[in-house]
This record gives C-alpha cells, structure tokens and sequence, in this order.
C-alpha cells in the first residue's frame, strides 16, 4: 500500500506543475512559440502527449528532489527542495532545449534560454510545494 504522504506530495506537485505551466504557456510562451517556430507549432496542444509528460514529470520531482530531501537523515525544509528543484529543472529544460538547438533549425538561443529560465522556476516551485505537503502530511 503506498505512504498517503507519497501521494500527497505527488498531488501537491503535479497540481503547482500543471496550473503554472497551463498559465506560463497560455499568457507567455504560446505567443513566444508562434513567432519562433511559426507553422511547426501547434495552435493548441495535443493533449495525451502533456498529461503524459505532466505525470512523469511530476513523478520524477518526486522521485529525485522530494522523496531524497525527506528521507535524509536530517530532513530538509521546503526551501532546500526549492532549490534542488530548479537545479533538476535547469538539467531537465536544459536537455530539452539544448537538444532541440543541436537539431532542430528553428529552436533559437531566445527560445532556449526562456524555456530553461522557466522550467528552472516551475520545477523548483512544484518541487517546494511537494515537500511542504509531506511536511504537512507527516
């Protein structure tokens, strides 16, 4: 049987990831993705690839920023999570983004550095917020 904590903390995540992101995208990058990648974005997104992306992605802040700060033998505060998460999401977006750049022509510096900066924060604050509710679940 899983730990409610486990599931608290994924929820708590998965939730922050989801509703700032859905924010970030429809107010900043939709616009940013139309001027950059022109024809090749979508004009709105497919939606079984995101809610796929959405939980492993939450998952894997779980798994490797969340689940190791509260396991430690002295466990960590919502603010360490926070800044191990942007570390993970700045490797995350980076691979991402640094990868499209080494392979797709329209992927710019302006493109990949915004999206870096941003899934740096998103992570972090997802990644704080699962902490705090294991904190609070416990």
């Amino acid at each position: 049987m899983i730990n409610v904590k486990y599931f608290y903390a994924f929820v708590a995540t998965l939730i922050v990831l989801v509703v700032l992101d859905a924010i970030w995208l429809k107010m900043v990058m939709g616009s940013i993705f139309k001027t950059e990648l022109g024809d090749l974005a979508l004009s709105s997104p497919r939606v079984l690839p995101a809610v796929f992306f959405y939980v492993m992605y939450a998952l894997g802040v779980v798994v490797f920023v969340v689940l190791p700060n509260s396991l430690s033998p002295s466990p960590s505060t919502w603010q360490s999570a926070f800044l191990v998460g942007a570390l993970f999401g700045l490797i995350a977006f980076g691979t991402y983004d640094l990868t499209n750049m080494a392979t797709l022509k329209a992927w710019s510096w302006k493109l990949a550095s915004i999206d870096m900066a941003w899934g740096t924060f998103v992570t972090a604050a997802s990644a704080a917020a699962g902490r705090a509710m294991w904190i609070f679940a416990s």
